[in-house]
């Protein structure tokens, strides 16, 4: 059986980001992507040029329905967009006891733009970090997050939020490779990946969707931060032009 994976997320009218790039990745590695639309963005491939949330009574009575019908293996959040939306958030998790939450702290899209209010991440770090497994923030997310630019100081920051695992990706770096790093409470490990030509609209959404579809279908949290940035990365290789922006994965199995 396909595992089923809750998606609370926003919604990129140019298909290359949010809930698009969320239930494809997801669909690609072999699990089903039910979704909790949280905000509307005005945005292409370019930019972000505004966004309207979605109210948190229509997200709630939709989160009754999916959930008095349907179980879930995993969760996967990404737009949250206001303190009011967090805390709608937290009280879906708190009623899905026991199933593993990986959190994208989406607080501005890859080529700009912002995607959250200023008193987003104080919120994120009390309501979400804590009911988190994982959390995948890129540098400048886990910066803003953590109120430090050092590295080890912003995973150590997040660790003490109450988020297990971190993992800080380094797309935003200049260097020769992306180097991702996982912060937990045995120390730090790192990944290098060859650093690809072009800038990519969506590869967050697609790491962290990938992560919780592969948490979903069992496999350890090691195992599956190896496989999921592995398919990033070959989505990422394979990306093209959908637009005049950045380039867009191609998530195909």
């Amino acid at each position: 059986m396909k595992p089923n994976i809750l998606v609370i997320a926003g919604h990129d009218p140019s298909g290359g980001a949010g809930i698009h790039a969320d239930i494809e990745a997801i669909h690609s590695l072999g699990g089903f992507a039910a979704t909790l639309i949280t905000g509307l963005t005005i945005q292409n491939s370019q930019n972000v040029l505004g966004f309207e949330l979605v109210s948190e009574t229509l997200l709630a009575r939709q989160a009754d329905a999916l959930l008095a019908d349907m179980t879930f293996s995993a969760v996967k959040i990404g737009m949250t967009g206001s303190p009011g939306v967090i805390r709608f958030i937290a009280s879906v998790l708190d009623r899905l006891p026991g199933v593993p939450v990986v959190l994208d702290p989406v607080l501005a899209a890859e080529a700009g733009g912002s995607l959250s209010g200023d008193t987003v991440p104080e919120a994120m770090l009390r309501e979400l970090m804590p009911r988190a497994a994982l959390t995948t923030p890129n540098l400048p997310e886990a910066q803003r997050l953590a109120g430090t630019a050092d590295i080890d100081a912003c995973g150590q920051r997040l660790l003490e939020a109450g988020c297990p695992a971190v993992l800080i990706t380094g797309t935003h770096d200049d260097t020769p490779e992306v180097r991702n790093h996982l912060f937990t409470a045995d120390g730090r490990q790192h990944w290098a990946w060859p650093r690809l030509d072009g800038s990519f609209h969506g590869s967050g959404c697609t790491l962290a969707s990938a992560c919780a579809t592969l948490i979903g279908l069992g496999q350890p949290l090691p195992e599956a931060l190896e496989n999921a940035q592995r398919y990033v990365h070959a989505s990422l290789r394979r990306a093209w032009q959908a637009g005049k922006g950045q380039l867009i994965p191609d998530r195909r199995p």
